[in-house]
């Protein structure tokens, strides 16, 4: 397998990188020339396979150069989500990082025995600067990462990648991914033109983005941020072909009416995934963008991204796997077997069975080879025995023409155990008692008794996760 720079190398001067803050643009030979010089210059810094490196997960000439200098180096790559340096501070613990490289970033050593964190020194800012003059990622700290995991990416000769699940209580869980395997995904030839890249580097997403683009010498366009005004700006200012986003940012861009006043009209495909679609968002898409084919997409940090297939536009079944993925049902929940699922996770226990598949939590619906995702088995609502899905519910509501947006979840019940709870933002100015009286009348035909909301709130401002997804709450 050719190395990343020789991969680059080999597009030319087509340009691979383009926008982000500062406008940037990248073309194949300067990013080859990049990662070079960052290999030359962590080489001599003391980095090598056992090392672990943290650094900004968002997309710029600076950290597209880390990742793949990482790669090439048979490293292992700790892409960071923006936050406090609280929190990326304990990422970097979990991780058991030997470096840390960024602006606001700092090097947290680790006790290679124990995997305890020793007494961290002052916090020290360790520039990435741009690419073409990138400096040394500096700050080496002298113990190695000693974990079962990373040794066996070592065995293998392989890079690493750990990611972060995006669980909300406690600490989350480390994926550690092999970037080899994740990249023979990519070995068949395709022409790729320009795609946006939405997700950032430390989500899974993300990570398929930027390796099917940059495998197959498309362009990587990033918007100056993530507001459906920029991302539309940047498809028609770039003419994307390609646009891969969340469900709830779709119906971001439909309520905001971006999809009308800018020019689209160079999108081919639009693929959604990372949560369930709400059937009613998925054919208002289908009226605004005619023309445009829409694909489902499936996967987890922990298995890579699946080959999907949809049914048809305006349908939420498809078809999942394809060489090298194996899915069976176990009481409706989709369990999957992939060549591209992670090693395991550095602070939790295997996830996997006897026969390697992994139980995704995801609850479907089967029709022959055609499967619908429902969502999360931990999200569903039991009331009084009757299993309730929140998307659904959220679907019927998001027909409601006084609606933007909707999230809905379950509440203890006394007597039901559980009973329905919506969250709305609303756009006419409604009261909480008129959009309750007019909710009831609207769900009692679309919906079962048990699935209307019983507790209503609004909601005064977007009710979306940093990962675009709904919030529950």
């Amino acid at each position: 397998m050719n190395s990343w720079q020789q991969t680059f190398a080999g597009h030319g001067d087509h340009p691979a990188f383009i926008g982000g803050s500062d406008d940037s643009r990248v073309t194949y030979r300067e990013l080859a020339e990049s990662v070079q010089r960052l290999c030359r210059e962590m080489a001599d810094a003391g980095v090598d396979a056992s090392s672990v490196i943290g650094f900004p997960g968002q997309y710029s000439q600076s950290s597209l150069a880390m990742f793949f200098a990482v790669a090439d180096l048979h490293a292992t790559a700790v892409p960071l989500p923006e936050g406090a340096d609280e929190r990326v501070g304990r990422l970097l613990e979990i991780a058991l990082a030997t470096h840390g490289v960024g602006d606001d970033w700092v090097c947290l050593p680790v006790s290679p025995a124990a995997g305890e964190t020793a007494n961290p020194s002052p916090p020290t800012p360790l520039p990435l600067k741009g690419a073409r003059g990138a400096s040394s990622p500096q700050e080496v700290v002298d113990q190695q990462a000693s974990h079962a995991l990373y040794e066996s990416l070592q065995q293998l000769g392989h890079a690493g990648l750990v990611l972060f699940t995006s669980g909300t209580t406690g600490d989350p869980k480390a994926a550690v991914q092999d970037i080899d395997r994740l990249r023979l995904r990519y070995a068949q030839h395709r022409d790729v033109g320009k795609m946006l890249a939405f997700m950032q580097m430390d989500h899974i997403g993300g990570i398929n983005t930027m390796l099917y683009v940059l495998t197959h010498g498309g362009t990587l366009v990033v918007p100056r941020t993530r507001s459906p005004q920029d991302v539309a700006a940047c498809i028609q200012e770039h003419h994307i072909e390609v646009l891969p986003v969340s469900p709830t940012f779709l119906n971001l861009m439909l309520i905001t009416g971006v999809i009308d006043q800018y020019d689209l009209s160079s999108l081919r495909r639009v693929t959604y995934g990372s949560e369930p679609m709400p059937e009613s968002v998925l054919k208002r898409l289908g009226e605004a963008l005619p023309g445009v084919d829409l694909l489902q997409t499936y996967g987890t940090t922990e298995m890579g991204i699946l080959k999907s297939k949809s049914e048809s536009n305006d349908s939420l079944w498809m078809k999942v796997g394809g060489d090298g993925y194996d899915t069976k049902i176990v009481d409706g929940r989709l369990w999957i077997r992939a060549h591209t699922a992670m090693l395991g996770y550095l602070n939790a226990p295997s996830p996997f069975d006897e026969d390697g598949y992994m139980d995704t939590g995801d609850e479907v619906e089967v029709r022959g080879q055609w499967m619908r995702v429902m969502g999360r088995k931990s999200e569903f609502i039991n009331v009084g025995g009757t299993k309730v899905s929140p998307v659904e519910v959220e679907s019927v509501l998001l027909e409601m023409p006084c609606v933007c947006e909707a999230a809905v979840s379950g509440m203890a019940h006394p007597l039901m155990g559980q009973i329905a709870k919506a969250t709305v933002r609303l756009n006419d100015g409604s009261t909480l008692g008129e959009f309750k009286s007019q909710m009831r009348k609207f769900c009692k035909d679309r919906l079962p008794p048990e699935a209307i909301p019983v507790k209503v709130s609004l909601a005064k401002t977007s009710m979306v996760t940093d990962r675009f997804k709904r919030a529950r709450g």
